[in-house]
């Protein structure tokens, strides 16, 4: 999933960089209960809340890697339906605008063996609507 936003790399970067705003643009998330103080440094974590109440799931999400405005790749927890490896990749183009590249991927859990067609447009969907908070976000920031 990809879209371009109309913001250099480290103003983009700066929304990922702010683990308390992921409850503003990541769909599903309904609230950070905590964000490390090292956060997005890899091994960090954000504690967060999705779904909705009374249903819902606390868990966390913890940073694999992290290259400063280009990549952040995240471990997003959401036991017991498992977890999945998220990517996240920067791409500065002309204009002064960035690419912004989400893979989402199942790697714990039920959902890793329900990748159906149904699974893929919901989480295609997900994905699209995050890219299109994320975008508005770091837009706003100008």
């Amino acid at each position: 999933m990809t879209r371009t936003v109309q913001a250099p790399p480290g103003q983009v970067f700066a929304v990922l960089a702010d683990g308390w705003s992921y409850s503003d643009w990541v769909v599903g998330t309904v609230h950070i209960r905590d964000v490390e103080p090292e956060w997005p440094a890899p091994g960090s974590k954000l504690h967060h809340k999705a779904g909705p109440w009374p249903l819902s799931l606390h868990d966390s999400s913890t940073v694999l890697a992290c290259t400063p405005e280009r990549e952040l790749k995240l471990n997003a927890g959401l036991w017991p339906m498992g977890a999945a490896r998220v990517d996240i990749r920067l791409t500065p183009v002309d204009g002064g605008a960035t690419r912004v590249e989400i893979e989402e991927e199942f790697t714990e859990g039920p959902l890793r063996w329900v990748q159906n067609k149904l699974n893929d447009l919901l989480l295609h969907r997900r994905n699209v609507e995050s890219l299109r908070r994320l975008a508005d976000i770091a837009e706003r920031q100008r």
